[in-house]
């Protein structure tokens, strides 16, 4: 479960996503002290710190995951003029950052680990340790302790997750997250130039679209000879896709009123939005698979909202340094003997 806090913070293969408080080097606001650091510490957040062991392993891990997808060259792209090997140690940092910040809130929250935890962790972190190669080893320089630190802190914030969203009402009605299936054609009511920007019709033009619009619908509602909506729709649709399963909030206002007012196998009236006029086909009122995973994203939803809202409420006057010179020393590199990329894998997390 954790382990999707962490992943807040993610990249695709071109795209990294650097969120919640990203401690770059190169963020104005941040403070920055060359001096006053004890002996390979990286970052301090008020009275936690992360030393150079503990970053490494985060790293090797989380470029791990992505070569393990997106191969080792992913690293010599650039992102906006930025090689993606120097984004990927922002991310890390900031994932570091976050579970900081949460153990802080730990202390003022008067969250504690139990003996029993405290003993699981133990077990845990001596399991992954062994698992470390001696190269990997000694590339990170972590030892069984670095890996004891990262799970503590690890279990205690996803305590202080489950403490911040405990009073969330985890009830989703079957109304609020009902999801339908229909099928329109859309007639567009705009073009798009050769430099793919939005032109609008004329009202000469809307109207023509109009008329299509209405001729299409009176073949589909034809009491004598209906025309097969899925013919029409293939013959006349201009739109991405024929079929949609959608739930509330997820599509224009007008479209997903006439929608949710259809029966099954009901045509709607032609609907009008920003993208051209629709003819909408009701094909289920009721999806039962995806009104159920509907219900786990709004709980998702309103469970992040809440965290989001308490965490970045706790960040002003936290006092965050940043050690330069040792973040700006460390290099990604993709090397054969530093495969190791399940530190928080069921294996090793699991029971905690």
């Amino acid at each position: 479960m954790f382990k999707k806090i962490l992943n807040k913070l993610n990249i695709t293969a071109l795209v990294f996503l650097l969120a919640i408080m990203p401690l770059t080097a190169c963020e104005e606001a941040e403070i920055v002290l060359t001096t006053e650091f004890e002996e390979g510490e990286l970052m301090r957040i008020n009275t936690l710190s992360c030393y150079m062991p503990e970053m490494m392993l985060y790293l090797i891990n989380q470029q791990n995951e992505y070569e393990a997808v997106y191969g080792s060259e992913i690293w010599e792209k650039t992102l906006a003029g930025e090689k993606l090997s120097d984004s990927i140690k922002d991310l890390v940092l900031a994932k570091i950052a976050q579970v900081k910040v949460m153990n802080l809130m730990a202390v003022d929250y008067g969250i504690e680990l139990t003996p029993e935890e405290n003993e699981a962790i133990k077990e845990s972190a001596e399991k992954y340790y062994k698992s470390l190669t001696k190269r990997e080893i000694a590339y990170t320089g972590a030892t069984v302790e670095t890996v004891s630190t990262i799970y503590k802190e690890y279990v205690t914030a996803l305590k202080v997750y489950d403490y911040i969203i405990r009073d969330i009402n985890p009830e989703i009605s079957d109304d609020e997250a009902r999801t339908i299936m229909v099928e329109q054609i859309l007639i567009k009511t705009y073009a798009l130039d050769g430099n793919g920007n939005r032109v609008e019709y004329s009202d000469r033009a809307k109207d023509e679209a109009y008329r299509l619009a209405s001729e299409i619908r009176e073949k589909a509602v034809n009491e004598e000879e209906p025309v097969d909506f899925e013919v029409l729709a293939a013959e006349y649709n201009e739109g991405d896709a024929i079929t949609y399963s959608f739930g509330r909030g997820e599509m224009a206002e007008a479209f997903e009123e006439a929608a949710f007012n259809l029966d099954n196998g009901e045509i709607s009236e032609i609907v009008e939005t920003e993208y051209g006029y629709h003819i909408i086909k009701c094909v289920s009122t009721f999806d039962i698979e995806q009104t159920q995973a509907n219900k786990v994203a709004i709980l998702k939803e309103r469970k992040d909202k809440v965290f989001e809202e308490t965490y970045n409420g706790y960040l002003p006057g936290l006092k965050k340094n940043l050690n330069k010179s040792l973040y700006e020393s460390i290099e990604v590199i993709s090397d054969e003997g530093l495969r190791t990329s399940d530190m928080f894998s069921e294996e090793y997390v699991g029971g905690l």
